[in-house]
């Protein structure tokens, strides 16, 4: 989701950490021990497995030996639909980028024969660190928190510079019009969950297909880049690894950089009254910065993208009160979403105005 408000943090936040795995979720043991012995240079039992917390698509498991931890990446056990849960693209992605020193975990092996604990995984060697969940970050000097945000956007413009075709990515993802894509994508899910009938909605569908700024690069894209998926040194303000792969494509570099510029639009660093004084960059100096690393004269289109983005959450959240009227929500508080996806809706389509749209 492009914008986590504070009390959703804060429940993700109090699932972080490790419990004992859910009987749902068990496998073979000792079938695991054998295959990591088998496959992962200097492993040596006994092994001891854990779940992680937290509501991921493709359960998550940390593995503890005696001399190191590592994380365990699987797909959920029953039917699946074909293309969901692949975590084959998400250590192929890891282990490409791990060659050229970006900051990812080291990928140890991937395990497509599901007759070892039931379904496909892949094991990466566990990376501690800070996780850093308020994007405020109240916890830092104004000095270290500049620095982070800097880590943040150097580490996600290092990303888009990454040459795809040379470690093995050309065929990531779809070629071209990734924005058009994505705009038919959420209105489709948008339409399939409607409850009530938005105006601005309708104009966003309308305008959005009509306006998509040509795509005049493609990298590798994260997919939900932004600062909880991420591990930062214990000490200093740089990032150790990058997470959470699972919607990582080739597209538009732009729809990464911008997602991620929503928390100073629509997210809590919208709400700091002086970011200056607090050590955090403003939106212009973000943009310069990206643009400096990625070699970008300027981002002429910001405004068209702040309105995707805030119609492409309008839609995630839709999709939850779709859930809601079909009978199959799980979130505690889905059915008082409504009057959010209507304030999204009409700051979406304020945006739209400023990029033209009449």
């Amino acid at each position: 989701m492009a914008v986590i408000d504070a009390a959703e943090q804060e429940r993700e936040k109090a699932n972080t950490g490790v419990k004992a795995v859910a009987e749902s979720h068990r496998f073979d043991e000792a079938a695991l021990d054998r295959w990591m012995a088998a496959n992962v240079e200097g492993y040596a039992g006994p092994l001891q497995v854990f779940q992680f917390k937290g509501g991921q698509s493709n359960p998550t498991y940390q593995l503890v030996t005696p001399t190191r931890k590592y994380v365990l990446r699987r797909k959920p056990p029953g039917k699946l639909l074909p293309s969901a849960h692949a975590v084959d693209r998400e250590y192929r992605v890891i282990t490409a980028l791990g060659t050229t020193g970006f900051p990812v975990a080291r990928t140890w092996g991937l395990c497509a024969d599901e007759s070892v604990i039931g379904t496909m995984f892949y094991v990466m060697d566990m990376v501690e660190g800070r996780v850093l969940w308020d994007q405020t970050l109240p916890q830092c000097q104004p000095a270290e928190r500049r620095a982070i945000f800097q880590s943040k956007i150097a580490t996600l413009a290092q990303l888009h510079n990454t040459d795809y075709a040379a470690i093995g990515l050309e065929d990531y993802g779809k070629p071209g019009n990734y924005m058009g894509r994505q705009v038919d994508r959420w209105t489709r899910q948008y339409k399939a969950s409607e409850t009530q009938h938005i105006p601005e909605m309708e104009r966003l569908i309308e305008w959005l297909p009509r306006s998509t700024p040509p795509q005049e690069r493609t990298s590798i894209v994260h997919g939900d880049y932004r600062l909880d998926n991420m591990i930062f040194d214990p000490a200093a303000p740089r990032v150790l690894a990058v997470l959470d792969w699972e919607l990582s494509t080739l597209g538009e570099p732009l729809a990464d950089f911008t997602y991620l510029l929503m928390n100073w639009v629509n997210g809590p660093l919208a709400q700091v009254d002086d970011l200056p004084a607090h050590g955090i960059p403003t939106v212009e100096e973000a943009v310069a910065q990206y643009c400096q690393l990625t070699q970008r004269p300027g981002l002429p289109e910001l405004d068209w993208y702040f309105s995707y983005n805030l119609f492409r959450l309008a839609g995630i959240i839709q999709g939850i009160l779709g859930r809601v009227r079909d009978g199959t929500a799980n979130h505690p508080q889905a059915h008082l979403m409504g009057p959010r996806v209507i304030a999204l809706a009409e700051a979406s389509w304020r945006f739209a105005q400023k990029a033209g749209a009449a």
